[in-house]
């Protein structure tokens, strides 16, 4: 990185004066020469460190020793939305994947249930569990399918098949000692997951759709009918895209007059889209929301999404995997943390995500904005970060010590093929800054912590396409709790990270990477 010298004192001074006095940034650095020095001789003061203090996994939780897996998202008749989820450890043993709950009522805090459902002995259909969902029936009564998994092959019958479990209050389960059923004639045995069931008024009775493997289709979304949840009809495929080699964890519901069906594999959940519940489901030519590595198969950014709709909003509930063999590499390894984005349906009736709107109501403290230029080519004036950079060179600003939880907005404008974006890094025990990029010139947001100087060396990695040219101005939302760092933009992509490199007392900063952007109307927010 450029070498950071320091400026001389009295600058650190006049800024924090001047925000004493109202001010929301720190004023551009002066040549030094105006200060006694020549112009040659201009050195930057980095912002001084803050105390720091990580803070309780409230936003996105997982569970102590262990990691959130597939969810199932269940909302109550009293507005609670029950995230079931699928426990899993670093030590699995041979039973594993119990599945365990949270619940919450604003997405801002979790209570934590525990053990809700526990996986079955090596001689039974389920010492592995697998993703369902939960429902309640026309009676009242709770019902939660689930995946019965057992390497055994269940004497030849196949690894895996649809199991079932009731309950008057969702805490104590009792489990069906009987199979529902396992893959149908013509189908993977051994492929056969992920039951999504639920009541279908115009049909006047319960579908069940199945991640399924057809040898000739590939991965397909497959569909059951019942009147009683019991005895279940085999009705065929109502989704073969004939591109992956499972879909799983199905999900359909319906925006307006349009139906979405959500299925997730190489890392990634996608979506389709129909006129119709029945489909034909039609993948857009986008149909990723939230991260993906540029290769397939490298890492779990937002898997195994299902929604849940709660006080009027629909959300995207899935999870944020744990990072890999490195920190900061975009690698995320299966299980991690709860994640959820709020959907939007936009004008062309593609989804868009952006951060809960709930948020709101917990960072409710707005934290003084300022900066102090740390390159050529920055100018500061008040919650507005002009930085210029000629190509090869790189401008950024520090706006100080990230706080361990918080959300920032700003509208922001770059050159047509430009790279920008927030910068983490420059503490005292670390002067690099590494680099979460708004890239117009490959039309992507990413980060895989590679340092600025390092951007034009390294393909990208971890990414979300993102089309840069629909608009001038781009709206830009972070939010923030311990490493996790989430970026929304335009209500239209999410692209989710850790980022450790920004906690433990590191900075946040903006910068610009051989272009011309504008970070303006920045807003700091922490919680009340």
């Amino acid at each position: 990185m450029h070498n950071r010298k320091y400026m001389l004192a009295v600058l650190l001074m006049m800024a924090l004066l001047l925000s004493a006095c109202g001010s929301s940034a720190a004023p551009a650095a002066e040549p030094a020469e105006e200060l006694g020095g020549s112009a040659e001789e201009v050195v930057y003061e980095k912002l001084a460190d803050e105390p720091y203090e990580a803070v309780e996994y409230t936003l996105f939780p997982a569970p102590e020793g262990g990691y959130v897996g597939d969810v199932m998202p269940f909302v109550t008749e009293d507005g609670t939305l029950e995230i079931y989820y699928l426990y899993d450890t670093d030590t699995n043993g041979q039973g594993y994947h119990p599945i365990y709950k949270y619940s919450t009522t604003d997405l801002c805090g979790y209570k934590d249930h525990g053990m809700v459902l526990n996986y079955g002995q090596m001689s039974d259909p389920d010492p592995a569990l697998g993703t369902g969902s939960v429902m309640q029936d026309q009676e009242g009564l709770y019902h939660l399918f689930y995946t019965g998994h057992n390497d055994n092959g269940n004497n030849g019958k196949g690894k895996e098949c649809v199991m079932h479990a009731t309950s008057t209050d969702r805490e104590n389960w009792v489990k069906d000692k009987d199979v529902l059923f396992f893959a149908p004639e013509g189908y993977s045995k051994d492929d056969f997951r992920d039951p999504e069931v639920f009541w279908v008024e115009k049909d006047q009775c319960y579908w069940l759709l199945m991640a399924a493997r057809e040898n000739t289709l590939g991965g397909v979304v497959i569909k059951y009918t019942s009147t009683d949840l019991r005895n279940w009809e085999f009705i065929g495929p109502i989704f073969a895209p004939m591109a992956q080699y499972m879909l799983e964890c199905p999900d359909l519901f319906c925006i307006g007059d349009t139906w979405y069906l959500t299925y997730s594999w190489d890392c990634v959940t996608y979506y389709a889209m129909s006129d119709s519940m029945g489909g034909p489901f039609v993948p857009p030519k986008d149909n990723i929301l939230d991260g993906k590595g540029l290769t397939d198969g490298s890492g779990f950014i937002f898997y195994a999404a299902k929604t849940a709709e709660l006080d009027g909003r629909l959300y995207l509930c899935a999870w944020h995997g744990r990072a890999g063999l490195s920190s900061d590499s975009g690698v995320y390894q299966w299980a991690g943390s709860v994640m959820n984005h709020q959907l939007v349906q936009r004008e062309d009736k593609t989804l868009g995500v952006k951060a809960p709107e709930t948020f709101a109501d917990y960072f409710t403290i707005d934290k003084l904005v300022f900066a102090a230029p740390l390159t050529d080519g920055v100018e500061v004036n008040g919650n507005s970060i002009s930085l210029s950079a000629e190509e090869g060179t790189y401008a950024l600003a520090d706006m100080g010590t990230r706080p361990a939880t918080m959300t920032l907005e700003c509208d922001v404008t770059l050159d047509e093929e430009g790279c920008a974006g927030f910068a983490f890094g420059g503490s005292d025990k670390d002067e690099t800054f590494t680099a979460l990029c708004l890239d117009a010139k490959w039309n992507l947001l990413h980060y895989e912590g590679y340092e600025i100087e390092e951007i034009d060396r390294y393909d990208p990695g971890a990414i979300t396409k993102f089309n840069f040219s629909r608009a001038d101005v781009h709206h830009v939302k972070l939010v923030c709790e311990n490493e996790i760092v989430v970026l929304y933009i335009d209500d239209t992509k999410a692209l989710t990270s850790r980022i450790t490199h920004s906690v433990n007392g590191y900075h946040i900063g903006v910068f610009a990477n051989g272009c011309n952007a504008t970070f303006s109307n920045i807003s700091i927010k922490i919680p009340g």
